[in-house]
């Protein structure tokens, strides 16, 4: 019997098929093979010894948080309490579009700014939207439904930003726990404890345990220059065909940074993250 897995904790599976949900465990073959199943595998199985038996071919995975298929990620992003970060935005755009999911940025807590620190935010708003991104606020309850209709996506960003209550927000029957800022260390408690597949709107969501800081150490630096919009597409300027924008001359990158028209955290989070090793 074929179904994907909507939630797991520890070594249960809840896989969701046409006839029910049936709680499965993974065939020792998987452990033998170094094989993980994922909420959003499509898998087959065996619904009366309740095993999973196969996992079918994904498209994509991310590796934390563990989920498959992902037609795209909702990057939940606190513009205060927690502040704002730019340079996790940009590691999160980086991790999404290397896997080929397409991003939508999700600004919270907008109520929480002044009018000098919303005109800030909103120049932010102006240049993301000028890449191409998605970039909308979680008031705008009507058009992230309208996102949700038809596609597995996953509601990721820090920790504390917000992303239960979003859920709430789109599903009061959820009723995710939610917490408050841990104001010693400046970020939310975590409060999701397993990954969970719900349905909302004719989507498949996914909530996920928040974290404060991400990993590139596995993307390579070429990746990284190729998935930041700026940093490729104006590649065909640049002096040299190979250009890291980092040390070269006749970099165009630079010159459009030096210029304004690359936002300089822009530059300079994709330099941290070319020189972290």
């Amino acid at each position: 019997m074929e179904g994907i897995i909507i939630k797991n904790i520890s070594n249960d599976y809840v896989v969701l098929c046409k006839n029910g949900e049936y709680t499965c465990k993974p065939r020792g073959k998987f452990r033998n093979d170094k094989i993980t199943p994922l909420v959003g595998d499509n898998v087959i199985i065996d619904p009366d010894n309740k095993y999973i038996l196969e996992i079918k071919k994904r498209k994509n995975m991310l590796i934390r948080p563990s989920v498959a298929n992902i037609d795209q990620a909702i990057i939940v992003s606190s513009v205060k309490e927690p502040n704002f970060s730019t340079n996790l935005l940009d590691k999160l755009l980086v991790i999404v579009t290397y896997n080929n999911i397409k991003p939508i940025i999700c600004l919270t807590k907008l109520d929480l700014l002044n009018e000098s620190e919303l005109k800030e935010i909103d120049m932010y708003i102006k240049y993301y939207s000028s890449l191409g991104y998605t970039v909308v606020s979680n008031q705008d309850k009507k058009l992230i439904k309208e996102l949700l209709k038809d596609k597995l996506t996953v509601i990721t960003g820090q920790s504390g930003a917000g992303k239960s209550t979003l859920l709430n927000m789109l599903d009061k029957s959820l009723e995710l726990k939610t917490n408050a800022i841990s104001k010693a260390l400046g970020r939310g408690k975590h409060t999701t404890r397993h990954v969970e597949l719900y349905n909302i709107d004719g989507g498949l969501v996914v909530d996920t345990p928040g974290f404060s800081a991400i990993d590139l150490s596995d993307i390579p630096n070429i990746a990284i220059r190729d998935n930041m919009i700026e940093m490729y597409e104006n590649l065909s300027e640049c002096k040299y065909r190979d250009c890291m924008h980092i040390k070269e001359d006749g970099c165009a990158v630079k010159r459009k940074v030096e210029n304004g028209e690359i936002l300089i955290s822009r530059y300079n989070n994709y330099k941290s993250f070319i020189e972290r090793k």
